[in-house]
């Protein structure tokens, strides 16, 4: 038996003192004190998110959230049994200030970008407790926006509280089976309580994270028009003073492709308490702010997973010797490691650009052109990322061959896990549609072209300076294409193409931008490296000649041209 063979399963280090990447980019953007500051918890979370809570994690794979509706004694009591590892990221979320750091401001207008750096190695090792903590994070940014003093003072200081005893979660109440993305079609009855407050009458298909304190919800308030500027945005509290449901019943979890750990409910609304959040007409644009944070999180999130699909992959093929070789050493695996290598820093620079964009306007120091930014690229980054992840995560799976199919190696979970990210918050196709509107606002193309040259100024090798230009052209394209469209439905056919294009030229003009920094500062060529191999990718996805859409769609009879 001591001869049989033994495959070691692949390993994790310290996430973040292993992460180059990371490690190089705050180097960049941090002021030296401020990343003094930061860098314990950094330093703590990420060996946390490599040993303990990764282990957990592979231990706690069976563990799903549990819904019991009636105790013994036949009361309805709707209570949902989280997972040890839930619970353990629950209070670890709390005490590293994951969702209250960009309030605190203690890092200025770059708070996201520590923020999120935690958020990014805390993310794929504690089966995507990052969800309620997303919808906490948007949903205190909407209360500051709105203004209501006396949900500022109930609310915000338990959502941004590190003390997991007292600290809040808020769920995210916007999707109805007639819907979904459409929330014109919201069908949730407001009517007033005579106490000045409100109740909410109806059901909520898709509730994420069901187990928070808080919810923002989408309802119409009786009597209101119907469409989109018929709806207004509520404040709900779960349970009262004795932890009893006020008016909502969970009617049952749903059984989900992924995201499995996250408890996702269908709820009926039975006269829960509610209070107005803003515009009785104005619940669409109050949710702005939060879908804002929700889709940044959404993208580092991305990022994330394909960081860790990549360093499992990495440390396996350092391990898996097959014809008479480390896996590491064959020339067909290493070039595809590289390429996925490439795809996850061009996604890692696009989504942390944003997040620095959001914490310049938060700061009040952001100018017209980044607000121009930020109002373009949440949806761009959201959407881009999230298509990466899934084709990285896919190429991971298969990095390990027949052991990546297999459950209890923890692998498949990851791909499951990364295929909610195009859903989440918005589909590739309607972030596509939402950016095209974005891009009609004046000075939009400017700032986005203006950040392109700027960011590929400063190459100097030949190799980076044709790498530049190919973003620089392939925007271009996209701005030509998106000038000279013939008529609307021209535009939307082509969208996702547009908004991919746009994603795809600012990785690659960021990845040219790092490269040129590192190369100098760090005196490593391995961020030039992954700059040129994205560069080899495609970047320009305009086409000019799809006339043949709806035959394909339809599978109709298409007549043959001479």
């Amino acid at each position: 038996m001591s001869d049989l063979f033994r495959q070691q399963p692949p390993q994790l280090g310290n996430q973040y003192t292993d992460d180059r990447v990371l490690r190089s980019f705050l180097c960049r953007v941090l002021p030296r004190d401020a990343l003094a500051q930061a860098e314990p918890d950094l330093i703590t979370l990420g060996e946390l998110a490599g040993t303990e809570l990764y282990h957990l994690q592979l231990a706690d794979r069976r563990n799903e959230p549990v819904l019991t509706q009636w105790d013994a004694w036949g009361e309805r009591i709707d209570q949902i049994e989280l997972s040890p590892l839930w619970r353990r990221a629950a209070r670890l979320a709390a005490q590293y200030g994951l969702v209250a750091l960009p309030y605190e401001r203690s890092y200025g207008a770059l708070s996201r970008i520590v923020q999120f750096a935690l958020v990014y190695l805390f993310h794929p090792s504690t089966d995507v407790y990052t969800c309620p903590l997303a919808m906490s994070d948007g949903a205190a940014r909407t209360l500051l926006q709105a203004g209501d003093q006396l949900l500022i003072e109930r609310a915000l200081p338990r959502l941004i509280s590190r003390d997991p005893d007292t600290c809040w979660t808020s769920g995210q109440w916007m999707t109805e089976l007639p819907g979904g993305s459409d929330v014109s079609q919201t069908e949730t009855i407001a009517r007033p309580d005579g106490d000045g407050g409100w109740r909410l009458f109806g059901r909520k298909w898709f509730t994420s994270a069901t187990t928070g304190q808080m919810a923002l919800a989408l309802a119409r308030p009786e009597g209101n028009p119907s469409g989109s500027r018929g709806l207004a945005l509520f404040y709900v509290e779960l349970r009262d003073a004795a932890g009893r449901l006020q008016g909502i019943r969970v009617n049952r979890l749903k059984d989900k492709l992924g995201t499995r750990k996250v408890p996702t409910a269908e709820l009926s609304l039975e006269g829960a308490p509610a209070r107005l959040v803003g515009a009785p007409n104005g619940g669409v644009r109050a949710i702005v702010p939060m879908l804002q944070v929700t889709r940044i999180w959404n993208s580092i999130s991305a990022v994330s997973f394909m960081r860790r699909g990549i360093a499992l992959a990495r440390d396996y093929a350092r391990r898996r010797v097959v014809f008479g070789a480390p896996l590491s050493r064959q020339p067909l695996h290493i070039e595809t490691l590289a390429t996925l290598q490439a795809e996850f820093e061009g996604a890692f620079h696009l989504s942390f650009l944003t997040a620095r964009l959001l914490g310049a306007e938060e700061a009040g120091i952001a100018d017209e052109r980044q607000r121009q930014l930020l109002r373009v690229l949440t949806s761009i980054a959201k959407l881009t990322t999230a298509r990466q992840a899934v084709a990285v995560m896919s190429e991971v799976v298969e990095a390990f061959g027949g052991a990546g199919y297999i459950e209890d190696t923890g692998l498949p979970v990851l791909l499951r896990d990364a295929q909610v990210l195009p859903i989440w918050e918005g589909t590739t196709n309607v972030l596509a549609l939402d950016t095209m509107r974005a891009l009609t606002q004046a000075g939009a193309w400017e700032a986005l072209t203006g950040l392109v040259a700027e960011l590929t100024a400063a190459a100097t090798s030949p190799q980076l300076v044709a790498a530049g230009e190919r973003a620089r052209n392939a925007l271009a394209h996209a701005r030509h294409w998106f000038t000279a469209a013939d008529g609307r439905d021209y535009l939307e056919r082509g969208a996702r193409r547009l908004a991919l294009t746009i994603g795809r030229s600012l990785e690659l003009a960021l990845l040219v931008d790092h490269a040129s920094w590192s190369f100098a500062a760090e005196h490593d060529g391995r961020a030039q490296a992954a700059a040129l191999r994205f560069a080899r990718s495609p970047v320009d996805l305009i086409d000019e000649f799809d006339h043949d859409d709806m035959a394909l769609a339809d599978d109709t009879p298409l007549p043959v041209d001479g």
